[in-house]
């Protein structure tokens, strides 16, 4: 009987086909999503994420020559990522370094030094909070503009001494969320891929 339930829609090879295929399809799409998802903010120079993922051995090369030590390992609950080279940029910054060392030391492909330093390549989307600003409120600061290793590129005071994130020229490498002042800090950070 559970013969012929096969023969009125197909063979049993077709049904056990489809099924794989739709289960495969399922993982296929669930991995995508989490690769998506969960991106890790990478050193300076990394490859799309799909690509970093299939060339990363995962030698750690890049850790050592790294002078603000901002490189560390994505943990054993990073999936696909786990053990990658990732940036804690509210941790610990980049310093955004001309001659991208790290990625110099990588022999693979996932880090390529890029062809105008830090102009191109962007780690991360730095977002300004004017409400937590102290600028904002009367109290003259500047710690963020001043410390900003791009300069006024990225970060400069307005004529009032009030910040002003200047996204095409920011790399998102975290110092001025690490300097400010605020709690929580007036600048935060946030993956490429989150809108």
């Amino acid at each position: 009987m559970g013969r012929m339930a096969f023969d009125a829609d197909g063979t049993r090879r077709d049904f056990v086909r489809e099924t794989v295929g739709r289960l495969a399809r399922e993982v296929a799409e669930r991995t995508e999503r989490r690769v998506v998802v969960e991106r890790y903010v990478r050193p300076p120079g990394a490859v799309d994420e799909v690509s970093f993922l299939s060339l990363c051995t995962r030698c750690d090369a890049c850790i050592p020559v790294c002078p603000a030590h901002c490189i560390t390992k994505a943990p054993p609950a990073g999936g696909l990522a786990a053990g990658t080279p990732i940036l804690l940029l509210d941790r610990e910054p980049c310093t955004v370094c001309p001659d991208t060392p790290c990625a110099v030391a990588c022999p693979t492909g996932a880090l390529v030094v890029p062809e105008r330093g830090w102009r191109d390549y962007r780690l991360a989307r730095i977002e300004f909070v004017p409400e937590r600003c102290i600028a904002f409120h009367g109290v003259e600061c500047g710690v963020c503009a001043r410390d900003c290793p791009v300069g006024e590129a990225a970060l400069a005071l307005d004529d009032a001494g009030r910040p002003v994130l200047k996204a095409e020229g920011c790399v998102g490498c975290g110092v001025c969320v690490k300097v400010c002042v605020t709690t929580p800090p007036s600048l935060v950070i946030h993956p490429l891929t989150e809108s």
